[in-house]
């Protein structure tokens, strides 16, 4: 049985404070058709929660004075219904897994890409809608079978996300030993939702291969930390075992049945487009899809970030020295949609500092 959920548009909150960062997250939003209310405190944003009935939050990691891992269960105490994403900057993943724990329905990173925000917020209230039709159903139907079916599927729900925020917490504490991969799978799995998304996949399938670029190096907890943190390079013997952390990373997720579409996306992230990648030498489209584009954006996150041994590269640049990757290492098509959004984004990025410069 299904119940009519008259929600029509929402009321958000969105709570950070910086006026710039509220700014161009109301202005996207209210686009969408939802009522914006904005707040630059924690203690503001419980204020409004007692007196307003708000369907989402938008809720900043770090907020002066405010432990935000305290402050979500505060505000579910006071609306159990309210759907809580964290806004997080990718170095500080590791709050925004453990806000998750404490009940918050996920978290995106900044610098914000506004289409993906929006797919993100749309993500959460349709969460919500199908949270309070269960609960609808728990009222309206006294049969025990189906209520005792209604609790599992809650709980399997919350272990699932919980178990996900486990490992994610697990991965960020191992990238947190290098100054040099701080945030990488956070922007890993945030580039690779983006290019997912200009690909026309579905929201369920964008969803999972962002949980595949958040979960991509759990494998590498395996490695030995003189070979993980070498800063030379290696030698044969160190470089195949480095490569064993696809095995062990989809052996770590084998046992989490729900992760089944993901875990082939993990362990292939690595396969070339030629056939000589590793660790099952698939080539083409025997690589799913989800491996080809973590694979890819893995590589434009290596050009673009600073290593010990590199400079980092513009965003552009490193699309672009990407070509000569094509039809060999990535697939053509991913790369054409990896660049779309790294223009995109660059776009944005322009834009949000010419409204700094002219003060709005």
């Amino acid at each position: 049985m299904t119940l009519p959920l008259t929600d029509g548009q929402s009321s958000i909150l969105v709570v950070d404070d910086e006026d710039a960062v509220r700014a161009a997250i109301a202005r996207q939003l209210r686009l969408q058709g939802h009522t914006i209310i904005t707040a630059s405190t924690g203690g503001e944003a419980l204020d409004i929660v007692r007196r307003e009935k708000i369907a989402a939050m938008l809720l900043d990691t770090h907020l002066p004075g405010t432990s935000a891992i305290e402050l979500v269960p505060e505000l579910l105490e006071l609306e159990p219904s309210l759907a809580i994403l964290m806004l997080t900057a990718v170095h500080d993943a590791t709050t925004a897994a453990l806000c998750v724990q404490r009940g918050a329905m996920d978290y995106v990173t900044e610098p914000l890409d506004l289409d993906h925000l929006t797919r993100a917020v749309s993500r959460a209230l349709q969460r919500r809608h199908k949270a309070m039709e269960d609960t609808r159903l728990e009222r309206w139907l006294s049969d025990e079978v189906h209520l005792r079916s209604v609790e599992l599927r809650r709980e399997q729900d919350t272990l699932e996300r919980l178990s996900i925020a486990t490992l994610e917490a697990l991965v960020n504490a191992l990238e947190a030993k290098d100054p040099y991969l701080r945030g990488h799978s956070a922007r890993v799995a945030d580039l690779s939702a983006g290019v997912a998304a200009e690909l026309g996949l579905s929201d369920e399938d964008v969803e999972m291969i962002r949980t595949a670029g958040r979960l991509h190096d759990i494998g590498k907890i395996g490695i030995r930390e003189e070979v993980l943190n070498k800063q030379g390079p290696l030698t044969d013997d160190e470089y195949t075992h480095v490569k064993q952390h696809v095995l062990v990373g989809s052996q770590i997720l084998a046992p989490l049945v729900h992760l089944k579409d993901i875990i082939s996306f993990v362990r292939n992230h690595h396969e070339r487009w030629d056939g000589f990648g590793y660790p099952d030498k698939l080539k083409g489209e025997a690589i799913p899809l989800g491996a080809r584009i973590v694979g890819a954006v893995e590589i434009f996150d290596a050009l673009t970030t600073a290593r010990p041994y590199q400079e980092k590269m513009p965003p552009e640049t490193a699309v672009e020295r990407m070509r000569d990757l094509i039809n060999t290492v990535v697939d053509e098509r991913v790369h054409g949609a990896l660049e779309a959004v790294v223009k995109r984004r660059q776009a944005l990025t322009f834009l949000d500092d010419s409204d700094d410069v002219n003060g709005s």
